[in-house]
């Protein structure tokens, strides 16, 4: 009775300890690096009830096609403003320049922003933003638009820069209303 107790009690604790255990999902580093930050409920933007179900997030296939260089216009003596967002927060901004690219065929150009709320912070001063929406927003993807993290390190001397739409990501109130994000951000050509 004793042994049949025993194992009993090893299956319990075996089962409850392997959902913590699944497998990282995602097709690139990139991906399952935002799965693990995720899916860690120190740093999750997801609802208790939504991170207990968690097994990744949906990207679309990637497409080595959204990988293009972009050139970057730098945006002289752009005032700070305070971005409007979902919230009453009002983030202060500035423009940093605009970049222009050829995507599938059509010419576009997106404004990237530094924040000046981190630029005081050392650990964030080399961090630009670029948000954007296009085709697929509110239809396939969240309708306020996507996220890209841009470094100023990675800007060449020609000021092009590499911008990899395969690595972007749903603000943090797509999935909890707890959350302030910047809204009107367009893909223009």
């Amino acid at each position: 009775m004793k042994f049949v107790s025993l194992l009993l009690f090893f299956i319990i604790i075996t089962s409850c300890n392997s959902q913590d255990k699944r497998p990282i999902l995602g097709a690139t580093e990139y991906q399952k690096e935002l799965n693990t930050q995720y899916k860690d409920a120190t740093k999750s933007p997801l609802k208790k009830r939504d991170l207990k179900k968690f097994k990744g997030l949906d990207f679309f296939p990637v497409d080595s096609s959204f990988i293009v260089t972009a050139n970057l216009k730098r945006t002289e003596n752009a005032p700070i403003f305070e971005m409007a967002t979902t919230t009453t927060r009002k983030p202060l901004y500035k423009e940093y320049g605009i970049l222009s690219f050829n995507l599938n065929g059509k010419d576009c150009k997106l404004t990237i922003y530094q924040s000046q709320d981190d630029e005081r912070d050392e650990k964030y001063k080399d961090y630009l933003f670029l948000p954007f929406t296009d085709d697929t927003s509110g239809n396939e993807s969240y309708g306020g638009g996507r996220y890209m993290d841009v470094m100023t390190t990675d800007i060449s001397a020609e000021n092009t820069i590499q911008l990899n739409f395969n690595n972007t990501y749903n603000p943090y109130c797509a999935y909890n209303d707890k959350y302030s994000c910047p809204s009107d951000c367009l893909i223009t050509s």
